[in-house]
């Protein structure tokens, strides 16, 4: 899926296929949790969401402002036109789906996500990534991902050989979970992009973030 290429069904099927395993598997759940955490009802929030994919979770942080009438503008990054373009949803005037290279994108913005997207770069990338999003954000920082542990790995190949057998999704899924950081590669990863004082916990399901309050 990172190589760009056309607008498809098997494409469509992919992604929907990551938004019921971000559903389900504790993605969308950690994101909520961060923005509770940040954001009260009734303020104005400006937020970008790095490597963006499907934007299922920059939809449900709306959902979640607009129920708690919180003033939510989002510009959701990626640089793949085909996935941007299966992303863009109506309904949604909150979202500004923006293609660019998050290597080059720039903020600022109140609140800066970046969500399974880690894994996807070689080390030094990933660190370049980390550093850059911290400059992006005036209040805070959340970078969630999987982690790479031999029972997620196990995990991962049940899951995609019972339930989720697509083709596209399976070889997605299980390369993820193998190219993910493990606990203490993440951590390591904050430290030498020059975060100092920054949270970094396990979420459910192999789920691990880092996350900073300027």
């Amino acid at each position: 899926m990172d190589r760009p290429q056309p607008v498809s069904t098997e494409l469509l099927t992919d992604l929907q296929n990551l938004e019921k395993l971000n559903r389900y598997f504790g993605s969308h759940a950690l994101v909520l949790r961060f923005l509770k955490r940040w954001v009260r009802a009734g303020e104005s929030v400006r937020i970008i969401d790095l490597c963006t994919g499907f934007g299922d979770i920059p939809r449900r942080m709306v959902d979640w402002c607009r129920k708690n009438a919180v003033t939510v503008r989002i510009v959701a990054v990626d640089s793949q036109a085909s996935t941007l373009e299966l992303a863009e949803t109506a309904g949604y005037p909150e979202i500004n789906f923006v293609r660019a290279d998050v290597f080059e994108f720039e903020g600022p913005a109140d609140l800066v996500f970046c969500s399974l997207a880690l894994h996807h770069f070689a080390d030094d990338k990933a660190g370049e990534l980390v550093r850059r999003i911290k400059k992006m954000a005036s209040r805070a920082v959340l970078v969630s991902d999987l982690e790479r542990t031999d029972l997620g790995i196990l995990g991962i190949d049940l899951l995609t050989a019972t339930l989720f057998r697509q083709p596209m999704t399976c070889h997605d899924a299980r390369l993820s979970i193998r190219r993910a950081f493990s606990f203490r590669e993440m951590h390591r990863l904050a430290e030498e992009a020059g975060w100092e004082r920054f949270g970094h916990a396990r979420f459910p399901v192999c789920r691990q973030a880092i996350w900073l309050e300027v």
